[in-house]
């Protein structure tokens, strides 16, 4: 793929999503970027914001028309907008269980199927879709984020299976800890059970301390960028923590992956 492309990654406000943006841009590439509210977007160099709320079919709609209306494709779709939630899978309510679906699923959903029809018509495409290694690993305390994980890998195999035959092709990322705003401001669980009190305390802490010491989100962007303009893998996943996870993962008894899971986490 060239590096003229026409690019669109959403939620380029922050984290992930903004950094990705920037790299696209320096690659030369037509980059747009979903915002929520573009009045208060700090201005991204060689970015155009597109103001789109992935929970709204019809705002993701109008964002995806205005930006064929204006280059007549999109080359490249990332899907970088989510959110995170902190709790048991007990104290999580259906509500909150619903709403976080709503972003990192429904929302990869409602953006995908609106970016298809002109990727099918073209007959080239790649769809990149930000997960996590906790879409192939569980998380004690963040069992509903890592279910929405789980939920894109599916989604994402079976999406590639389906469109390749119209030239387009659907990429994972799947970065560990990230040093972002995500997981040091993550919403917790509205209505908590003492019993896990102790327990989520000490994941909470352990979370804070392993976002931290986290590399920026460039290095999470600059795979995103090769997963969308080098060639094709099914699966990206950066450097460092990120790629270990994924080897113990395929190659390690599930024993000693759990201990260390637990260890990581604060469990011990």
């Amino acid at each position: 793929m060239s590096s003229s492309k026409v690019v669109f990654v959403t939620g380029v406000s922050s984290g992930i999503g903004r950094a990705s943006a920037v790299q696209f841009a320096r690659r030369g590439c037509k980059v747009f970027g979903s915002v929520r509210d573009v009045r208060k977007a700090e201005a991204l160099p060689g970015v155009e914001f597109v103001e789109m709320d992935v929970r709204d079919a019809a705002s993701v709609k109008q964002a995806v028309d205005s930006i064929v209306r204006k280059t007549g494709r999109i080359d490249v779709l990332v899907n970088s907008a989510g959110g995170t939630l902190l709790g048991a899978v007990e104290e999580t309510s259906v509500a909150e269980a619903q709403a976080l679906f709503d972003t990192n699923v429904f929302g990869t959903l409602r953006t995908t199927q609106a970016v298809l029809p002109h990727m099918r018509q073209q007959r080239s495409g790649r769809i990149i879709n930000v997960s996590s290694v906790l879409g192939f690993l569980p998380a004690p305390y963040m069992g509903l984020y890592a279910a929405s994980k789980h939920a894109i890998e599916g989604m994402s195999e079976t999406l590639d299976h389906e469109v390749r035959n119209f030239g387009v092709r659907v990429v994972l990322v799947e970065p560990s800890y990230t040093k972002t705003n995500l997981d040091l401001n993550a919403p917790q669980a509205a209505n908590p059970i003492a019993a896990y009190d102790a327990d989520r305390d000490l994941v909470a802490k352990a979370i804070v301390r392993s976002v931290q010491k986290a590399p920026a989100p460039d290095s999470v962007a600059a795979t995103i960028v090769d997963a969308a303009l080098g060639g094709w893998a099914m699966r990206r996943t950066p450097k460092g923590e990120a790629s270990l996870l994924r080897k113990l993962r395929r190659f390690m008894p599930a024993g000693p992956v759990d201990g260390s899971l637990r260890k990581t986490f604060g469990l011990g």
